[in-house]
């Protein structure tokens, strides 16, 4: 079956078309709002959104790659989409790390193009993605994700504004004793950036963030701007430089059992 070029915005959700496209076998590029899902034969082989880390950012900034050497495989291999097998092939990389760091990334940026299942806007048949093939997943396995991703979110606190907007702190609510993660987001969290924007400064998933960035909301130590009526004293000037910590701690056991059901299949 032949896949039509989408050109402009329908009332189909993204989820709908991604399950068509599935069924039909498809591989091309299938753009929203928020980003672009990567098909290959039907399952998602990468996926981008400019509120997430790129994978680039995530292994260089981790520590598991050097920048010099991501940015020579882009070179040597971005024109024939085959960067991934280049940096295994180069011994820049394990093929096991790069499959976790990959799936990871896959995941955070499917949150947020899939959160509000908004209208597909085109499907560019037989594009593919600079990266090439590393891992590839079942459609209805993204989809699942990022519905038990937006529905944990929802139980820490409802409000999706935490998501988006500028955040700013609540002066005099924060205890002494937060754990070292939310820590280091609440240093972060400035009046000016954005949940995205704070993960890219802690090097981390964006999803990661924003779940602890929905925690402190919830204790009522941050606010979205819009909505602060007594937000701290904040300049335009970036929170506080990071310090150097350990790479963001992956979802192990998610990561585990997706690695396990691709290998079953």
């Amino acid at each position: 079956m032949t896949t039509t070029i989408r050109t402009s915005r329908t009332d189909e959700p993204a989820s709908a078309l991604l399950g068509t496209l599935a069924e039909q076998g498809a591989s091309g590029a299938l753009s929203t709002e928020s980003g672009i899902v990567y098909l290959a034969s039907g399952h998602v082989v990468h996926v981008e959104s400019a509120v997430t880390p790129a994978l680039g950012d995530l292994l260089t900034h981790s520590g598991a790659l050097a920048p010099d050497g991501w940015w020579a495989a882009i070179d040597q291999a971005g024109r024939r989409c085959g960067v991934g097998r280049q940096l295994v092939d180069s011994g820049h990389l394990a093929a096991g790390a790069l499959e976790l760091c990959h799936l990871g990334a896959l995941f955070d940026a499917a949150y947020f193009v899939l959160a509000h299942d908004g209208p597909a806007l085109r499907f560019r048949p037989g594009v593919a993605h600079w990266l090439g093939a590393v891992r590839s997943v079942p459609v209805d396995a993204v989809l699942r994700e990022s519905r038990r991703r937006r529905e944990l979110l929802h139980r820490i606190w409802p409000e999706p504004c935490v998501d988006l907007a500028p955040l700013a702190r609540v002066p005099d609510t924060a205890p002494s004793d937060l754990p070292a993660r939310r820590s280091r987001t609440l240093a972060q969290v400035d009046g000016v950036r954005t949940a995205a924007q704070i993960a890219m400064a802690l090097a981390c998933r964006t999803f990661h963030t924003l779940v602890e960035l929905r925690r402190l909301a919830a204790a009522g130590m941050v606010v979205p701007v819009a909505t602060a009526t007594a937000p701290a004293p904040a300049s335009a000037e970036p929170g506080p430089a990071p310090r150097p910590v350990a790479p963001d701690e992956p979802d192990t056991a998610l990561l585990r059992r997706l690695l396990h059901a691709l290998e079953a299949l």
